[in-house]
């Protein structure tokens, strides 16, 4: 019943408004078009005139209705403020000071919804100006240029030496007996913390240095979308190399302190250039200056601003300067960690013949350890260190084992 009512009602009120647009467009013609008479012909009144409204315009030639007044040009800040009230030089003076307005929204989640302009400011590296010219200044003038020639310089370097020198090789042959140098959970660590590095460091180098290398080849819509992806993916790979870098700095700290040698082993550059190896403990000078410095300095201020720019770190005011600041810091550490990295990792892998296989299966020749780590060679061969670290600790935990059940 209600059904049958609700359909009559939406019929009418259908026929109501068709009646209502055709009342509508007829009053509208009979207005548009004059009535033919005798002093006005059909023939006449066929020319109506156009429709009145703004059809087209160009917005540059667009100016507001004060503008109109005789001498606007011409008119002071006190006469201005009346025609256009806050269209005036002081106001904008206030503005490009800093000064705050007003704004509904909260100071929880926008504390500077008020601040039109950031106030003058000085970053090292740019002119006294706006705070976001000066942050754009830094970056475009200095990390941007002289952060990629730094990685290109590494890079050559890295090609140079491999071409003058080449894979360093063991002088002796391979005995067959093999030392345990990394145990599985030490490999896992690193593996971890790698993989995150490297898809921190590629998605990284693209955003920072995509626009000027890859957009012009392969077109701004495939450069959206492979930004859009490396971005979420820096942001996933974050964490874990947060969470792995914590681990790696616990489980190798004890072994990258220093030792009597260090000093030696550095100022002979490790033997690269001379060809004589250099005694060393598990960890010689060099290595232990990568994780001091590219690991443990470097690594925890990248994590650190990488942290603020995720705006993830408590009670922190995220301005805009304080994300700028946290953005030239997080660029800067991390260009310098990569440029150390870079050399870690050549000479993990194709630089030094035998290191590869000791991170992949953990373990290592005996001979490769007499040549590149003498010092853990002999404190293995005295008992100090066991050569079979994982073998040893399975064998412990089965005797405690039976112990227990005894």
């Amino acid at each position: 019943m209600l059904r049958s009512h609700f359909a009559s009602l939406t019929k009418a009120l259908t026929i109501a408004a068709c009646l209502l647009s055709f009342n509508t467009m007829a009053s509208a013609q009979s207005v548009a078009m004059p009535t033919a008479d005798a002093k006005n012909p059909p023939a006449m009144a066929a020319s109506a005139p156009a429709v009145a409204g703004v059809q087209s315009a160009n917005i540059f030639e667009i100016k507001p209705d004060a503008s109109l007044d005789t001498g606007y040009a011409t008119q002071s800040n006190g006469e201005r403020a009346k025609v256009q009230p806050g269209n005036n030089a002081p106001m904008w003076r206030q503005v490009g000071s800093g000064a705050e307005g007003y704004s509904s929204l909260p100071k929880a989640t926008a504390p500077e919804a008020g601040v039109l302009i950031q106030p003058f400011t000085q970053y090292p590296g740019s002119r006294l100006t706006t705070a976001g010219e000066a942050w754009r200044q830094v970056r475009n003038n200095w990390i941007i240029p002289y952060g990629g020639a730094l990685l290109l310089i590494v890079l050559g370097a890295i090609g140079l030496f491999y071409w003058r020198r080449g894979t360093i090789e063991l002088n002796e042959s391979p005995t067959g007996r093999k030392i345990e140098r990394f145990t599985p959970f030490e490999r896992s660590a690193h593996l971890a913390n790698a993989i995150a590095f490297v898809i921190l460091a590629i998605s990284g180098l693209v955003m920072a240095f995509g626009q000027y290398l890859l957009q012009p080849l392969i077109g701004s819509s495939l450069f959206g979308y492979l930004t859009f992806l490396l971005k979420n993916a820096h942001n996933f790979a974050g964490p874990v190399f947060a969470i792995s870098l914590i681990v790696v700095i616990f489980t190798y700290v004890r072994d990258n302190l220093p030792a009597k040698g260090d000093l030696s082993w550095l100022l002979k550059g490790g033997g690269l250039l001379s060809k004589q190896h250099v005694k060393a403990g598990r960890f010689n000078a060099g290595e232990k200056l990568l994780f001091w410095l590219g690991v443990f300095a470097f690594g925890l201020i990248v994590v650190a601003s990488g942290l603020v720019l995720d705006k993830l770190v408590p009670g922190l005011n995220y301005e805009r300067s304080t994300m700028q600041i946290a953005h030239m810091v997080h660029a800067v550490a991390t260009i310098a960690m990569m440029g150390l990295f870079m050399g870690h990792i050549y000479l993990g892998t194709i630089g030094t013949e035998g290191t590869l296989q000791g991170m992949q299966t953990g373990y290592v020749d005996e001979t490769w350890a007499k040549e590149h780590h003498a010092l853990w060679l002999e404190d293995i061969k005295s008992g100090k260190i066991s050569a079979h670290r994982t073998a040893d600790k399975n064998s412990a935990r089965a005797a405690s084992a039976k112990i227990a059940k005894a």
